[in-house]
């Protein structure tokens, strides 16, 4: 299932990976089951095999049905859709539990959710809510707190709930990290995902939002000089170990390309780059790598490319570049 615009749902603006269905504001939890694709529920059934006394195919038709007891086959109510193969162990999280685990937080709390949908064909999926927190970086530079929950159900992903951002310039997402590193809250499917007590963890990491965004000011603050800027994309972008052949002009990059096109977002050609917190800043260089993985960095679909921003390798890369740029004002 590659064409995800049918499994996705956000109110308000369009987000930056284009896909969806826009639903009004405010609308209960049934309305976002529906709208997202999530109303379908994970069913699981014991893995069977025909055991054949001959090799030949046409005996293993005839064979005797068998069960392998310590794995099972998770699929789709709706469609019947096989989605893994995983442990009896394993702890499944339903996508309605994704979207109620919200609940509370928008009827209570005053948060709102702003998009959820599924991934790979089930096998992962999430809710993005908007905190109410809000804050101008160095002028006019908005950036907006979020709360993401996301999970699957094959086991590349553990069951996540996140404080993330959004500058709004540009759509750009990044986690809310600090030098501790991200202040995320993960449950293993060996363990029941228990909604209450991760809102009570994050109790302490969404109450990191001051401190982060600090940081974001001191960034905007510090003002780049050319060989730094090289370098920080050298690090964030490039095989480190060829980085100093190729400053003595020896060699060459391993993703060129990714280089060039970084340092062109923060030479002035990136959304908001122009903005006083980025222009020549290390907030710029930051922001540039995280439009460069958010919008530029090649992808086989726009929903492979969300996918890798927030659970693969994008998301790693960001991570890296704020951990850089951390080290300039350190």
């Amino acid at each position: 299932m590659s064409h995800l615009i049918e499994t996705m749902a956000y109110t308000g603006q369009t987000p930056w990976h284009q896909l969806g269905h826009a639903l009004p504001q405010k609308q209960p939890l049934e309305v976002w089951a529906q709208a997202a694709g999530m109303q379908w529920q994970i069913l699981e059934t014991p893995v069977r095999y025909l055991a054949a006394e001959g090799q030949d195919a046409a005996s293993s038709l005839y064979g005797e049905p068998m069960e392998y007891p310590e794995q099972k086959v998770l699929y789709r109510s709706d469609t019947k859709a096989p989605l893994s193969v995983v442990s009896n162990r394993y702890q499944v999280v339903q996508p309605r539990d994704v979207l109620e685990f919200y609940r509370d937080l928008t009827e209570v709390a005053g948060y709102e959710l702003e998009t959820a949908g599924v991934l790979k064909a089930g096998r992962k999926f999430w809710a993005l809510a908007r905190t109410g927190k809000s804050v101008a970086i160095k002028g006019d530079d908005q950036v907006n707190g979020y709360l993401l929950l996301a999970t699957s159900c094959d086991g590349t992903l553990a069951t996540v709930a996140m404080p993330t951002t959004v500058r709004v310039v540009c759509n750009n997402t990044l986690a809310i990290a600090l030098q501790g590193g991200v202040n995320a809250v993960k449950v293993p499917h060996s363990t029941s995902f228990d909604a209450q007590a991760v809102k009570r963890q994050l109790g302490i990491a969404v109450g990191q939002w001051d401190s982060f965004i600090y940081q974001m000011r001191t960034l905007a603050e510090r003002k780049v000089k050319s060989h730094e800027s090289m370098n920080f994309f050298l690090k964030v972008l490039c095989d480190t170990d060829k980085s100093a052949s190729l400053v003595k002009g020896k060699g060459g990059l391993t993703n060129e390309r990714a280089l060039q096109k970084a340092q062109m977002l923060y030479d002035g050609h990136g959304r908001g780059a122009s903005k006083s917190a980025a222009q020549g800043t290390a907030w710029g260089l930051l922001c540039s790598i995280t439009e460069y993985v958010d919008h530029e960095r090649r992808a086989r679909s726009q929903d492979n490319r969300l996918d890798s921003a927030w659970f693969g390798l994008g998301a790693a890369i960001k991570q890296r570049a704020l951990e850089h740029a951390l080290q300039l004002v350190a």
